[in-house]
């Protein structure tokens, strides 16, 4: 988490010149508002050092942590949303300001040439609208906090994608590895095949179905192929990379964890910890808040007589007048009563939005509880006893090939079962990595708007790898 905020200020510092200090307070109240703690002293570089950096962050195999540190500093999208907390900062400045004066000036030259010039010069001030200003206000910076937290929860939501798409593609680059050498031990089968039924030892039906399932695993090779482009091309994407920066390398392949998540024990407290840490739902209440103090002021702008005053001065020749005015505008006809009714109705709305987004928030916590547990039991089922077991048998096979117990074909056939035990044992690891992914965004107070299961599709494990015994 040290190095996400460290580069959150990178861009902080990158966005913008002349606003960096209103950026920065924004960045820190975000952080605040997300509960998180600025690391001390970190005040990240800009323009070409800032760029420098990435570039040493990108000569270096990419983990997880570092990939979500460049797209915390290159993502667009991201950038886009912290540069529009200055829509909402210009709308609070605009509505902090007093309404400007009127000023009239009448010079009416006489045509008497004996007399002097006639002056006159009238002032007024809208003081109705001044008087509700601190309103405006109110409701002005509900909204840039509200704008704050939305910020925010990009900044988690980026972090998520970034951690799913790096996990699919470290799965991609494993799957096409384990293609690869399930090509090789079949292409191995398709020619013992040949040899063998040119010795005459086989008919040529084994042959043909040999040749077949190599061709087969060479179209499934090529899909793992695609896929692994694909998944690389989409990370690149939300790492904010183009040119010759998109040539990066991972730093190792996925492994699970040696210890239990312990997911069983989360069963309890995710779904609270959901709820209150939600920045969506905290986004809502802001708003909420903005449209409350909106009614207070559409209501009171009806049923406050609007008064504007003056102040009137008048030079003739040598004579000066000085007097003062008021003009007053009653509420009769128009009391502000459609814009109070909208406002009201728009209060409704997001009442209604927000108790259904916290619906939506416990329904969420609890997919992902269940996604995480189903993924670590499937996981650890695959690394720690089907593929151990598919080794075991692989072994035990090549004992019997070297006592000449069994054929050729038997062996290839355990290699490949093998191997596509393997590619299933991959995807289980990269739907575990990433519902990890989706619970701590959860806790961190953003639902995942990502589906796991979407992410970086590949072929099944035994397409063209695994049949044609």
């Amino acid at each position: 988490m040290r190095t996400d905020l460290r580069a959150l200020c990178a861009l902080a510092l990158a966005l913008s010149g002349c606003a960096t200090t209103s950026i920065r307070s924004d960045l820190l109240r975000i952080e605040r508002l997300g509960g998180w703690q600025l690391p001390e002293g970190v005040l990240a570089p800009v323009g070409a050092e800032l760029d420098a950096e990435i570039d040493t962050l990108l000569a270096r195999p990419l983990d997880a942590e570092r990939a979500v540190r460049v797209a915390i500093a290159r993502n667009r999208e991201l950038r886009a949303s912290l540069r529009e907390l200055g829509v909402e900062r210009g709308a609070l400045r605009q509505a902090s300001l007093l309404p400007n004066p009127e000023i009239e000036v009448d010079f009416r030259p006489q045509r008497d040439p004996g007399q002097s010039f006639q002056l006159e010069l009238f002032a007024a001030l809208e003081i109705t609208r001044a008087l509700l200003t601190p309103l405006r206000v109110q409701a002005a910076s509900r909204d840039l906090e509200a704008a704050r937290l939305r910020a925010a929860a990009r900044v988690v939501e980026t972090e998520y994608e970034v951690r799913a798409a790096f996990y699919a593609a470290q799965a991609a680059e494993q799957r096409l590895e384990v293609g690869m050498r399930a090509l090789d031990a079949i292409a191995a089968a398709r020619d013992a095949a040949v040899m063998l039924f040119q010795a005459g030892n086989v008919p040529e039906l084994d042959v043909a179905t040999q040749i077949a399932a190599y061709e087969e695993a060479r179209a499934t090779t090529a899909e793992l192929e695609l896929a692994r482009a694909e998944a690389r091309e989409r990370l690149s994407r939300l790492l904010g990379l183009h040119g010759h920066a998109t040539q990066w390398t991972i730093a190792e392949p996925l492994r699970l964890e040696s210890e239990a998540s312990n997911a069983g024990a989360l069963t309890e407290q995710l779904e609270r910890m959901a709820i209150e840490s939600s920045l969506e739902l905290r986004e809502m209440q802001l708003r909420l808040e903005a449209t409350g103090r909106r009614i207070r002021l559409a209501r009171a702008e009806g049923w406050i007589p609007h008064l504007r005053v003056g102040v009137h001065a008048e030079q003739e020749g040598q004579t000066r007048r000085l007097g003062g005015g008021a003009s007053i505008s009653l509420p009769i006809f128009d009391r502000n009563e459609g814009t109070t009714a909208a406002h009201e109705a728009r209060f409704d709305a997001l009442m209604e939005r927000h108790e259904g987004a916290a619906i939506e928030i416990r329904s969420a916590a609890r997919d992902a509880r269940n996604r995480l547990a189903s993924a670590e039991l499937r996981a650890r089922q695959y690394t720690e006893v089907i593929v151990p077991a598919r080794q075991h048998v692989l072994r035990q096979t090549l004992l019997q090939y070297n006592a000449m117990q069994v054929g050729v074909f038997q062996l290839v056939a355990a290699l490949r079962a093998q191997l596509a035990a393997e590619l299933e044992a991959i995807e289980a690891l990269r739907v575990y990595w990433t519902a990890r992914a989706e619970v701590d965004a959860l806790v961190r107070g953003r639902r995942a708007s990502v589906a796991p299961a979407s992410i970086g599709s590949v072929p099944a494990a035994g397409d063209g790898l695994g049949g044609g015994h």
